[in-house]
């Protein structure tokens, strides 16, 4: 037992090598995309933060969802979050499932691309959307009387530029048109729809998105015209770059180290391992 034990373990670790020098060779011709778009979270979180300095409360503005669903209340706020982390920490598994799975379409570092890609495109929308029109928060938090619904003027630019992560995704206000939640989600579900293979999952997580749309309203963290924004704004985006954008290669299956492949695989790891197949113009 402790023999087939080792010998598994030995199998994973060279699956594990070998995968990682081919993605370590692509992320050598993809890093500035990958760079960019990791830059650009931050860029997006500042902005977001800096809304917050803008914002003024007022009366929650009248919403039809908040007409049809109940509050969950401020002591349940953390059901759409659950549902949210499930939704991110899935698929971030999924993306880096080649590392251990022989059947695998995908290359994690091609596909990030991707992702970063739709991201960057939603999220400059958003800011501009959030920017342009100053909404009173409907969240618990953002409303009149609470002591986090203003932010004091910053004295240092560095203020600004230093975001308290923590405290700009739980209690930040004004950065309502349209949902962040909403983009990651439908971004990564799209994503995991297209380039995927179980078909169970694929309904279940277009079903979480449903689920999730709900559950913000009816923790009145933003108004039903963030969501439907981002329904259909997120889906033209992606539809648009994939339409300008090559479509992803998928990998052939199998490659376990270069000197076990076949010829037309160990050309296509030596063109990997060359720099040619490169980010996501391939």
């Amino acid at each position: 037992m402790t023999v087939h034990l080792a010998l598994e373990a030995s199998k994973l670790w060279r699956k594990i090598c070998v995968e990682a020098s081919i993605e370590v060779s692509l992320l050598a011709g993809s890093w500035k995309y990958i760079l960019a778009g990791v830059v650009f979270q931050y860029i997006h979180g500042v902005a977001a933060q800096g809304i917050h300095y803008l914002h003024r409360p007022g009366p929650t503005l009248q919403d039809t969802g908040y007409f049809l669903l109940q509050e969950l209340g401020e002591d349940k706020a953390y059901v759409s979050e659950t549902v949210f982390s499930l939704i991110f920490f899935s698929f971030v598994l999924w993306t880096f499932h080649p590392f251990v799975y022989q059947s695998k379409r995908i290359y994690t570092v091609l596909i990030w691309c991707r992702v970063l890609a739709y991201l960057v495109a939603c999220q400059f929308l958003r800011i501009i959307t959030f920017y342009s029109t100053h909404l009173p928060g409907p969240n618990y938090h953002c409303r009149e009387g609470s002591k986090l619904a203003k932010m004091p003027p910053p004295e240092r630019l560095v203020e600004v530029l230093l975001m308290n992560f923590s405290k700009g995704v739980n209690y930040g206000c004004g950065d309502l048109i349209f949902s962040s939640h909403m983009i990651f989600s439908l971004v990564f579900t799209r994503t995991y729809h297209r380039y995927g293979m179980a078909r169970f999952i694929k309904i279940s997580a277009w079903l979480l998105c449903v689920i999730q749309s709900i559950l913000i309203l009816a923790s009145r963290k933003h108004y039903t015209v963030d969501i439907v924004v981002a329904w259909y704004t997120v889906n033209l985006v992606t539809f648009f770059i994939d339409r300008k954008l090559a479509e992803l290669r998928e990998r052939p299956s199998g490659i376990m180290s270069p000197s076990l492949l076949p010829l037309s695989s160990k050309e296509e790891f030596q063109r990997l391992v060359n720099g040619n197949y490169v980010g996501i113009t391939h």
